[in-house]
């Protein structure tokens, strides 16, 4: 039952026939355009993109067996230009002596720089190979156009519980039949893989090595505990899951959803995200999404920055949480966003307009001469504190308007002001 065997487990589980492939159902079921070509063997240029343990290289290697085609795989992470001539060269020598197609699988190919990504494109564009990449990384962002358009991308969700437990029943039927396992800790290892075949096939394999070394033929709680102890969750920092947490985040803040924030910021502390990037971007959601509805509510969230440097690990979450609840409870505004994305464009699109002359400092005679700050009404001497009809932007800019406060939380108040001083201007310019 416990052999050595020197393959690991989630390699001679590979599955060799399309029947056997577990999961990624909504693009290889009967009738969706993946699986057609790859029963009737018409071969085009592919991206896998997936979380990791989706089964990518597998499904590459499945379609050149079904294609009876050459398969030559390369790391992005080991392989250079060089390799990827070496393997075109090949790719040729087979198709004139073997009359064979071959597919160039790249995996990672997020990893190569444009310049090797384009070293692809004559040979997928001339026919010599079919390119297939698998990259855990959004394509949009990782890989450059024209490789893009030459390829279809493919889409591998990460797998199911009850894809998982699939797996994990074809492994003891196949390789351990003598070894039990109640159904509780089969759940158990599915969901600390959390989406991953790999990684479950890792776990059984380790589970394994403990049950032979306790004599025993049964993975017990004991030894479920001692592997499964401390699973990473799926989160790749700085990677497309990532970025998918944080945006599910800001979103649910946006979205006056504290269950919602609390339960991303968890996903993301549990997964060992760096606190202070959370602490950064809880402040950003502060001005963008409350504004000044609510000035508190960018006072909390650096206050809350502040605590958890203070505190540190595990005493300083509980800040980040509370200012996260605070902000999707808070009423919601986005007007100073939106007001400082006009102005920025404003400041962008019309060059460098020169300040008008009476806002500008006269410290010395020669300024003074050339009539710097001549005219300029100094608001604390007018009434109310407000210099009613004074134009402060560039000429060809006067008038402009882009900060609309909205009707919640204290922008009401801001509006309200806001509005009297705008019937201030109109009064002061019926006067000349």
């Amino acid at each position: 039952m416990f052999d050595d065997l020197t393959k690991p487990l989630a390699d001679r589980m590979r599955p060799n026939t399309l029947a056997a492939y577990i999961g990624q159902q909504h693009i290889l079921k009967a009738g969706k355009p993946l699986y057609e070509a790859i029963v009737s063997g018409r071969l085009h240029s592919m991206i896998f993109w997936g979380p990791p343990g989706t089964g990518k290289t597998t499904l590459a290697r499945l379609i050149a067996k079904h294609s009876d085609a050459e398969f030559m795989p390369i790391s992005a992470v080991l392989s250079g230009v060089k390799d990827i001539r070496a393997a075109v060269e090949a790719a040729k020598k087979i198709q004139l002596s073997q009359h064979r197609r071959s597919i160039l699988f790249v995996d990672e190919v997020h990893r190569f720089n444009k310049a090797q990504q384009d070293a692809f494109l004559p040979h997928v564009e001339d026919g010599t190979v079919y390119f297939i990449g698998a990259t855990t990384e959004n394509p949009s962002f990782a890989l450059n156009n024209a490789l893009l358009s030459r390829a279809r991308v493919y889409v591998l969700n990460a797998l199911t519980s009850d894809d998982l437990i699939q797996v994990l029943a074809q492994a003891l039927a196949s390789q351990y039949p003598e070894l039990t396992i109640n159904d509780d800790i089969k759940q158990q290892f599915a969901q600390t893989a959390d989406g991953d075949a790999r990684r479950l096939l890792n776990l059984l394999e380790l589970a394994v090595e403990l049950a032979a070394a306790q004599h025993t033929t049964t993975i017990n709680e004991a030894i479920a505990t001692e592997v499964l102890t401390g699973g990473v969750r799926r989160f790749d920092n700085q990677g497309e899951e990532f970025y998918n947490q944080i945006s599910a985040l800001h979103k649910s803040v946006r979205g006056s959803s504290p269950d919602g924030a609390l339960y991303w910021l968890c996903r993301m502390i549990d997964a060992g995200c760096d606190l202070s990037y959370l602490a950064r971007r809880i402040v950003r959601m502060a001005s963008e999404d409350i504004g000044n509805a609510d000035p508190r509510a960018l006072q909390i969230a650096i206050n809350a920055w502040e605590a958890q440097e203070r505190l540190g690990s595990p005493e300083g979450e509980l800040t980040l949480a509370q200012a996260v609840v605070y902000l999707a409870c808070a009423p919601k505004s986005n007007a100073v966003y939106a007001a400082y994305k006009a102005a920025m464009h404003d400041a962008k699109a019309s060059g460098s307009q020169p300040v008008p002359v009476h806002l500008r400092n006269a410290p010395t005679k020669l300024m003074q001469s050339l009539d710097y700050g001549k005219d300029y009404r100094y608001a604390h001497n007018e009434p109310e504190a407000y210099a009613a009809g004074e134009n402060y932007f560039p000429e060809p800019l006067a008038g402009s308007h882009y900060y609309h406060p909205v009707p919640r939380g204290l922008e009401i108040k801001i509006a309200e002001k806001l509005k009297h001083l705008a019937e201030l201007d109109a009064y002061w310019l019926a006067q000349q």
